[in-house]
């Protein structure tokens, strides 16, 4: 085993024991039945000190790197994808601060202070009907004397709702409005944990609509802001609206994609691995042995395991790649979006490959095959989607 490998071995024992992946995996089914928060696995990981994963060493955490951490973040989506899904908001946002401190911006330290204060953090861009993302925003940033912004707007699928007490959002600079200079803000709303758990805090309310196909535990609920307001010290950045490259975009780029991309990965995974133990206790009768002999089912089980393991190999280079701050240039995107997407397509074929080798047994809702083949149908859903993709990677040939 190499020197990697092993420091990935220690850290999943370090950070995600087998004992405590059961105990997700068990609450996993009740989170999913109850429409319920994991609040159980929350507390068991900020116990472990993964909500702390990517703070350096400086500011008192273990400093792990992007590689490191989508390891880590595959191996807790084989037990509990709704409870990974979520985590990822808060570890993608002080990856973000990790990713620009290691490129000479250490302009947003206090994130790591506050992550090591318990803070939580979460994330608050997607809009409705914006597929702008992080290039545009139809929440409006009404400028204030003291230079904070009044926010009003609605942030959906923001995860983390009933706890977050940091939220990352942006919006448009009225004063800008309708000018060629128009500007993006970005920033950090606040709220207090007592906020948090009574689902809203000033200017903030939390929609009551939350029941959705897959991925239940994380409650990623719509955010309504009306005047929610970024303090001055707390306004990130201003940045042109439209394509212009910037290092918080960029970062958040490609800790959204990376990490999104090894919950999926994760998934898939564990959708092969219900598959093989299905094909095991499935019966045959006009083979008069177990599928696990069956040579159709065998070549199924064959052919999703040599797709899938393309995925985590992208995802570990990539990652790796980022950690060792390659630069790709205007490459970088294609890479980035490539990952998440065939980790999500993985999952999601993974996961009907294991219905299909399981039986009707893996229809019944009850079933681990039958959340897992749910919580995959959600990675439809992360931007970009695949339709929107695809005229970046025709460009990219075409030499548009």
């Amino acid at each position: 085993m190499s020197d990697r490998e092993t420091r990935h071995q220690e850290l999943a024992e370090r950070y995600l024991p087998e004992e405590l992946l059961e105990r997700f995996r068990e609450r996993a089914a009740v989170y999913d039945r109850e429409n319920s928060f994991f609040h159980e696995d929350l507390a068991e990981l900020r116990e472990q000190g993964y909500l702390t994963l990517f703070v350096p060493a400086e500011f008192g955490g273990p400093g792990l790197t992007l590689n490191e951490v989508s390891r880590l973040q595959q191996r807790l989506a084989t037990a509990a994808p709704g409870t990974a899904l979520a985590i990822n908001m808060h570890l993608m946002c002080t990856g973000v601060i990790r990713a620009m401190f290691e490129r000479g911006d250490r302009s947003l330290g206090y994130v790591f202070e506050e992550a090591m204060a318990g803070e939580i953090f979460a994330f608050g861009i997607s809009e409705p009907a914006n597929d702008w993302v992080l290039q545009g925003s139809k929440s409006k940033a009404e400028p204030q004397e003291d230079g904070g912004y009044l926010l009003s707007g609605v942030k959906i699928f923001t995860s983390l709702s009933p706890v977050w007490t940091r939220l990352i959002v942006h919006g448009l600079d009225t004063a800008t409005a309708g000018t060629d200079a128009e500007t993006l803000v970005y920033g950090f709303l606040e709220r207090t944990a007592e906020e948090a758990a009574a689902w809203g805090g000033e200017g903030i309310t939390v929609s009551d609509q939350w029941d959705v196909l897959g991925m239940r535990a994380s409650h990623s609920r719509a955010t309504i802001l009306d005047g929610a307001r970024i303090r001055p010290e707390r306004v990130a950045r201003k940045i042109p609206a439209g394509r212009h490259p910037d290092l918080l975009t960029f970062a958040i780029t490609a800790n959204f994609q990376l990490l999104i991309g090894s919950v999926y990965a994760g998934v898939a995974r564990r959708a092969l691995d219900l598959a093989a133990a299905g094909m095991k206790k499935r019966r045959s009768a006009k083979a008069g042995t177990s599928h696990a002999e069956v040579p159709e089912a065998r070549v199924r089980l064959a052919d999703a395991h040599m797709e899938f393991m393309a995925v985590p190999a992208q995802l570990d280079a990539y990652t790796r790649d980022f950690d060792e701050l390659v630069d790709y240039g205007a490459e970088w995107p294609l890479r980035l979006v490539s990952a998440r997407l065939n980790a999500s397509t993985a999952a999601r074929r993974n996961a009907e490959t294991a219905l299909i080798c399981a039986g009707g047994s893996g229809f019944d809702n009850g079933s681990e095959l039958s959340r897992v083949y749910r919580d995959a149908t959600a990675g439809l859903f992360h931007p970009p989607s695949a339709d929107a993709a695809r005229p970046m990677y025709a460009a990219a040939l075409l030499d548009e």
